[in-house]
C-alpha cells in the first residue's frame, strides 16, 4: 500500500490514540541540539514538533495535515524524497515514525540532510534480535510482521555517518504507536487503538482478527500473563527503537 493511502487509511481517526509522548519528546528534542529552524519531514498531525522553535512541516496526506491543530506550524505537501526547500535551508530536519513508510527511505534522509546541518529521525531496527522474537505482539499473534535483515536505523546510519541512541518504551506511553502498550495488551483489543497503528492496516484483516481472537483467549485464560510474567514489574522495555542523528 502506498504511504499516502496508508495514511489516509489509518489517518482518519489518529489524533484519537496518538499523540505526543512526554519522555519520548524529551529525547528527540535533545537530539536536535540548539536547532532554531526545524523541518519536520512525515510531519502527520503535528506531534513532537517543539513549541520553542520555529517549525516548518512536511505531510504528503491530505487527511493527517487536515487533523493538524489550530495554531500548528504551517504544513506543505510534499514528499521526503523531493524537499522543496534550498540547501542548508533548516538547522535541523526531523522525521518521527515515518521513514518505513517512504518509498525509499535512505533518498529522503539524504534529501533532509541535504537541507539541514542536523538529522534526527525516529524509527526501529525490525530485527530478529531487536523485536521480532522479544516483542510478544510479532512473536506470539502476527507471524506475518517478518523480521529485517539489517534494522532500518542502522542502514540510515550508515546512509548518513551517523550515531544511534536507544529509545526505551515506557509502560505507560502516551503515544499509541505498534509497540506502545507492551505492557497493556488489553488495548490491542481496542478498534480505534488498532486503527491508529499502519501495521494492523498492512497484515490485513484476516490476521488482525486471528491476533485479536487469540489475545483475547490467552488474556482470558491467564496465559499471557504466564507467558510474559517478566514485562509485568517493568518501567520500559527495549523494543529496537532508535533516534537516527547526524
Amino acid at each position: 500500500m502506498p504511504s499516502t493511502q496508508l495514511y489516509d487509511t489509518i489517518g482518519a481517526t489518529y489524533t484519537l490514540t496518538r499523540c505526543t509522548e512526554p519522555r519520548i519528546a524529551a529525547q528527540l528534542w535533545a537530539a536536535l541540539g540548539d536547532a532554531r529552524t526545524v523541518l519536520n519531514v512525515g510531519a502527520g498531525t503535528g506531534s513532537y514538533e517543539p513549541t520553542d522553535r520555529d517549525v516548518t512541516a512536511v505531510e504528503q496526506s491530505a487527511v493527517m495535515r487536515a487533523q493538524r491543530p489550530k495554531g500548528a506550524a504551517r504544513c506543505i505537501a510534499a514528499t521526503a524524497d523531493r524537499l522543496p526547500f534550498a540547501d542548508q535551508s533548516f538547522d535541523a530536519a526531523m522525521a518521527f515514525a515515518t521513514a518505513h513508510h517512504w518509498q525509499d527511505p535512505i533518498a529522503g534522509v539524504r534529501e533532509m540532510q541535504r537541507v539541514a546541518r542536523c538529522v534526527v529521525v525516529f524509527t526501529c531496527d525490525t530485527t530478529d534480535r531487536s523485536w521480532r522474537r522479544r516483542f510478544w505482539l510479532t512473536r506470539d499473534y502476527l507471524p506475518e510482521v517478518a523480521a529485517s535483515r539489517v534494522g532500518l536505523a542502522t542502514e540510515l546510519a550508515d546512509a548518513l555517518g551517523a550515531r544511534i541512541e536507544p529509545v526505551p518504551v515506557p509502560w505507560d506511553c502516551a503515544d499509541g504507536f505498534f509497540e506502545a502498550y507492551w505492557r497493556r495488551p488489553e488495548a490491542y483489543l481496542d478498534e480505534n487503538v488498532r486503527r491508529g497503528i499502519s501495521v494492523w492496516a498492512r497484515v490485513g484483516h484476516d490476521a488482525e482478527q486471528r491476533a485479536v481472537r487469540n489475545l483475547d483467549a490467552d488474556l482470558e485464560s491467564g496465559w499471557w500473563a504466564e507467558r510474559n510474567c517478566d514485562l509485568l514489574d517493568l518501567e520500559a522495555a527495549e523494543l529496537g527503537l532508535r533516534l537516527v542523528v547526524a
